[in-house]
């Protein structure tokens, strides 16, 4: 079901749970302020969530109330994760839902990195 991007944040949703080790994750990466783990239901060969570890509900939400250790932590998580899993000279996309209307599923900020073959256009038309 779709999230209302601006609802507070739920600290029951299924990454805090992964964040407090109530849930397992394949975990690939890890530091202050990200974690990055497989996707269980890739839509790639290469299916990569990154979530930075502060409850922000979206990319707005993190903007506005996170620190600039915070961004900076999640914005270099992001690239060292696709450098560490050799996706930078093939090609990959990030993609990060928000709202309803992008169909965000998780009221937990989240970047999905996809690689692993080539991936089309965007948006279908």
């Amino acid at each position: 079901m779709p999230i209302d991007a601006t609802l507070p944040y739920d600290d029951q949703n299924i990454f805090a749970k992964i964040l407090r080790g109530e849930i397992p994750s394949n975990k690939v990466y890890e530091d202050d302020h990200a974690l990055a783990f497989y996707d269980i239901n890739p839509q790639a060969p290469q299916h990569i969530l990154v979530i930075p570890k502060g409850p922000y509900v979206s990319w707005d939400d993190f903007a506005a109330k996170a620190t600039d250790a915070e961004i900076a932590g999640f914005v270099r998580a992001v690239g060292h994760v696709a450098r560490e899993a050799g996706m930078v000279a093939p090609g990959y996309r990030l993609l990060a839902n928000i709202g309803q209307d992008a169909h965000q599923e998780v009221p937990h900020l989240h970047v999905h990195v996809f690689a692993g073959r080539p991936l089309g256009p965007m948006l279908a038309r």
